[in-house]
């Protein structure tokens, strides 16, 4: 998304994008923030293009800030933010996923993510004022909390982890195979990392700040079924618990004749699957039986609880058992002549 801001040298402002397949049920709008008067304008936006702002940017600079809200529950979400003035150089941070989802950036606890970082307009003379030669990167961590969904998140508690001088243009990549936000158990982490550049003339307004979400990593288990179980009538009921579904995911249980191994095809138990499109985790409980069907022969078979997310096919739980519903009659036969 861009900003034309009219009297600067610097036309186009760039905000980080909305998809174009945004999902339905989001508004997005920019907020201008007038630094030295404090004077504040809204301008709701499409997902993508271009917009003339609606004032013109203060003396003293000013603050544009990406918003999207969501309308069902309404919670709002600050997707980007640019500090402009005169004078100071010109950030675009960007942070990429293995998750498409368009909203709110976001990836799990256990998988990597990157950071992009553009940085143009930095001089160099003798004479230039020291806001227009160097800029700050800031790394911020923040934990959600124990079932935290970050909803009225204070940022002021936000922890800074790092922070490095920006004196040359150009562009870099950041990469980091895990998150960094605190944590005794990290699989299960929540929060956010917050990645920001700050010019020296302002540290309260970003020239361009950008988060990505930390979901945990999904857990569950099959009850019901004992390992090594032998099942000579129906199959039990089998409660399923899934905790901590990552918001985009497909949750299915499946059954395969022998022993476990991962990759295998199986079929798919009735009733099992579980499609969510979410923004934050679930956690839901399941009941299955009835689904005698799908098991047609004699012998050991595997149940597993599956989860397809953006990162791939995790396997949760599984168990291993036994099938002999043959019915065997001993008898003898004599007759009387």
């Amino acid at each position: 998304m861009k900003i034309r801001i009219p009297h600067l040298t610097l036309a186009l402002i760039t905000l980080t994008p909305l998809a174009s397949a945004q999902p339905p049920g989001y508004t997005n709008f920019i907020r201008q923030f007038q630094i030295s008067s404090g004077v504040q304008r809204d301008a709701t936006v499409a997902a993508g293009g271009t917009q003339i702002s609606l004032l013109p940017v203060g003396a003293g600079g000013s603050r544009f800030e990406l918003w999207t809200a969501m309308n069902s529950p309404l919670t709002s979400y600050l997707l980007d933010a640019k500090f402009v003035a005169a004078l100071i150089p010109v950030a675009v941070v960007t942070i990429h996923s293995e998750d498409p989802y368009s909203p709110i950036l976001r990836t799990r606890a256990d998988r990597p993510f990157s950071v992009n970082l553009v940085v143009s307009g930095l001089l160099n003379g003798l004479t230039d004022p020291p806001a227009s030669k160097c800029a700050n990167l800031f790394r911020y961590v923040q934990s959600y909390g124990n079932g935290g969904t970050g909803v009225n998140l204070d940022h002021s508690q936000a922890t800074l982890l790092a922070q490095a001088p920006i004196t040359q243009n150009g562009s870099q990549t950041l990469s980091y195979a895990l998150t960094s936000i605190p944590a005794s158990n990290l699989p299960k982490v929540r929060g956010e990392e917050r990645f920001s550049v700050f010019s020296l003339a302002d540290t309260q307004a970003p020239i361009s700040s950008s988060y990505i979400q930390i979901w945990p990593v999904a857990d569950g288990m099959l009850s019901g079924l004992s390992q090594g179980q032998l099942i000579r009538l129906a199959m039990p009921q089998v409660t399923v618990t899934l905790n901590d579904l990552y918001p985009s995911s497909t949750t299915y249980v499946q059954v395969y004749h022998g022993n476990p191994q991962l990759g295998v095809t199986g079929k798919t138990v009735p009733g099992s699957i579980l499609v969510l499109n979410e923004s934050v985790p679930q956690c839901r409980v399941l009941t299955l039986k009835g689904y005698d069907s799908v098991l047609d022969s004699e012998g050991p078979w595997t149940m597993e609880l599956l989860t397809l997310t953006p990162f791939g096919i995790d396997r949760l739980a599984y168990v291993t058992f036994s099938l002999d519903r043959m019915i065997k009659v001993n008898s003898n036969l004599t007759t009387i002549e």
